[in-house]
């Protein structure tokens, strides 16, 4: 058994021991939701952040209950739960005590910090709780976030996350992809995803230049890509159909198996914007998708890259 094998079989040995019940996804649930937070109303057994209160919550309350109440009526039964960098940081545990409760429904994405030493070690310890990826991003670096990839820790990250299979989930902007491009030219085998689209289209300008660098990370073969966050980009309103073309053009360099579904809830669900419309964009709108096509993009790829443990 090689090493990479061993810590998978560890995870699933992790993983079944936490399934006390039987937890299934039903036939009529069958798509997964790459991306949603999630977060309790109070601050009394999970400390919110330096600098965070619970005035800064909104909504007040979002939690696995609430999102699953929007989930299940559009046939989502399973969800990609995003550590929220700016709410608990480094903090895992809500994410994790998540999946204890449900182990077969929710992964996490979560954070480690790479400023400390052994963040390869941290992510190992977290693999077996359901801790399948980790948010990437250089929104929390005060001091010289340029240099965001450059730390001793995260080259260690990325090298871990050749080994474990944990995705490297990028949270950043348009002008951030040619450093991950270069992280990915220095670690071909490390699973990567790119969160919402690069954030393309976040000051509602789909510029073409933006999208042919997003474009060229589909050169390496483990680099996937979420299409989400439908509310904060282009007109940033239902029903979004200015994002088709973007869409269009992801699919055919990196074709639907390395394309998936996400909502970014519970942001997609403030203002005119809705769950339904999110995931009616990709269910209901792409004419250019098979029924298959459509399986990668609300299921299987996210299936691939979070769920295999």
């Amino acid at each position: 058994m090689t090493r990479r094998e061993a810590l998978h079989a560890s995870a699933i040995l992790g993983l079944s021991l936490l399934a006390g019940k039987a937890d299934a996804t039903a036939d009529d649930l069958p798509w997964i939701d790459a991306h949603s937070h999630i977060w309790p109303p109070t601050a009394d057994r999970y400390p919110l952040a330096p600098g965070i209160t619970i005035k800064d919550l909104d909504p007040p309350s979002f939690t696995d209950d609430e999102l699953m109440a929007l989930a299940r009526p559009e046939g989502v039964g399973r969800v990609v739960l995003i550590q929220h960098s700016v709410f608990h940081l480094f903090d895992n545990s809500y994410l994790i005590d998540a999946v204890k409760r449900h182990p077969t429904r929710f992964r996490v994405v979560g954070m480690v910090d790479d400023h400390q030493p052994q963040a390869g070690a941290a992510m190992k310890r977290l693999l077996p709780q359901g801790v399948t990826g980790f948010r990437i991003t250089p929104f929390i670096r005060k001091e010289h976030p340029e240099r965001w990839l450059d730390t001793p820790g995260m080259q260690e990250m990325w090298q871990t996350a050749a080994e474990t299979r944990q995705a490297m989930c990028c949270l950043i902007n348009p002008q951030d992809l040619p450093a991950v491009e270069r992280m990915c030219a220095r670690h071909p085998e490390t699973p990567v995803v790119i969160d919402h689209f690069a954030r393309i289209g976040i000051d509602g300008e789909l510029r073409d230049g933006d999208v042919r660098a997003l474009c060229q990370l589909a050169r390496y073969p483990h680099v996937s890509v979420k299409i989400s966050a439908f509310y904060a980009l282009g007109k940033k309103q239902p029903p979004h159909l200015e994002l088709v073309p973007m869409i269009r053009r992801l699919y055919d360099v990196f074709g639907p198996q390395r394309l998936m579904w996400a909502s970014d809830s519970p942001y997609q669900i403030q203002g005119p914007n809705t769950y339904a419309s999110s995931i009616s964009l990709v269910r209901d709108r792409l004419d250019f998708a098979s029924s298959e096509d459509q399986q990668w993009l609300l299921r299987k790829t996210a299936e691939k890259v979070f769920f295999f443990a």
